[in-house]
């Protein structure tokens, strides 16, 4: 079965220093397992991955000075 009919969405993670982690997926969880298959241990170690907000696509632009 596709998984176009499956809403997805785009999460924004706080880290400990202070910058955003931008994911992407059915839920926070889902997108913090494909961050998990981008990253290195250390990387997901700066995640809090119990901080996060959904974000709107079209509110990418205004996210992205907050990414590290």
């Amino acid at each position: 079965m596709s998984s176009f009919g499956q809403s997805h969405s785009f999460y924004l993670f706080a880290m400990r220093n202070g910058k955003k982690k931008l994911g992407y997926g059915k839920t926070p969880e889902d997108a913090l397992a494909v961050l998990r298959m981008r990253l290195s241990d250390e990387e997901m170690r700066e995640i809090l991955t119990d901080e996060f907000e959904r974000i709107d696509q079209r509110k990418l632009q205004d996210v992205t000075p907050l990414l590290g």
